[in-house]
């Protein structure tokens, strides 16, 4: 995946993630333009991990394989239709002696719908300090999100249920019950701990682990910003959607091995949320800091807080 390799990524275990690699796997139309598809699902708009995964690997072609990711700043602009494939305009901001920066525009029906920066940077020494890692249950003991659903069968509408127990490339797993699903309609401190790492095998291209982390890190961390407000990710009496992403690759790390998510949403104001989440690998390792701010906008007349 990284420049100038050739070829497609070897098969991986898990029809699912097999599924994610291959939407990993963009179309290159020409030296700096790529072309991606949307996964084959009733979706009113694209997943925002999506986008940001595949504007990671269009910016990662086009960087030397001797540079790693280090960070990317993100904006969604406009929501992705998934009936058609996405193109990727990637410019090649700079080449530095250490450092390479990558721009790239997401296009559909001839407007931008995504905006992403990325920095790439060669491997140097230097100080280390890290928050230390958040005591949590060991993920091999935590039930998977089919096991948490399963009491709950009976509250939510079949095709629901279906979609929920599909087969999944990230398997994640909740220190606690989702509150979407928790009958108490109490508002929760806004602040979880998510193990999560990708349901299979994968190869070892740094960028393709560091794409996963970045789909995966869309998947829970709004879902932090409204726990205090929102019933779920889906309350019908907002109007919820990420806004930026920006995320910080510190150490090494592997999409296949658990990783703990430690999200905390530290403000919520003017119809916004900021979310932030601190991805360390099972030896303690902080290996990723990720920000969010996404819309809660009230679309009920009469809302009040819950």
């Amino acid at each position: 995946m990284r420049g100038g390799r050739a070829g497609s990524i070897a098969a991986v275990m898990g029809s699912a993630l097999d599924d994610l690699i291959d939407l990993l796997e963009l179309e290159q139309l020409e030296a700096n333009l790529f072309r991606g598809v949307s996964p084959d699902e009733d979706r009113q708009r694209v997943f925002g991990g999506q986008v940001a995964g595949q504007a990671l690997v269009a910016a990662g072609r086009t960087v030397d394989s001797d540079r790693h990711v280090h960070s990317l700043h993100a904006y969604f602009l406009r929501p992705g239709d998934p009936r058609i494939p996405i193109v990727y305009d990637v410019d090649r901001i700079r080449d530095g002696h250490s450092f390479t920066t990558r721009r790239v525009v997401a296009i559909q029906h001839g407007r931008a719908i995504f905006n992403l920066s990325a920095s790439f940077h060669i491997h140097e020494p230097g100080p280390e300090h890290q928050y230390p890692m958040p005591d949590a249950p060991d993920p091999e003991t935590l039930p998977t999100m089919r096991e948490r659903l399963e009491p709950y069968t009976d509250r939510f509408p079949a095709p629901f249920v279906e979609w929920i127990r599909r087969d999944r490339p990230i398997d994640t797993r909740s220190s606690r019950l989702p509150r979407w699903l928790d009958p108490d309609p109490s508002p929760r401190e806004p602040e979880q701990l998510v193990w999560f790492r990708a349901d299979g095998k994968l190869p070892d291209d740094p960028l393709l682990h560091a794409c996963i982390v970045a789909y995966a890190s869309d998947l829970t961390l709004l879902d932090t910003a409204v726990m205090s407000h929102a019933h779920s990710w889906d309350d019908d009496r907002f109007m919820i959607a990420s806004l930026d992403h920006a995320m910080w690759f510190h150490r090494p790390l592997r999409a296949d091995e658990w990783l703990l998510y430690h999200q905390k949403s530290p403000s919520a104001q003017g119809a916004r949320g900021l979310a932030e989440g601190f991805i360390f690998r099972r030896d303690g390792a902080l290996a990723v800091t990720v920000i969010q701010e996404g819309l809660i906008r009230p679309v009920k007349p009469g809302w009040q807080e819950p």
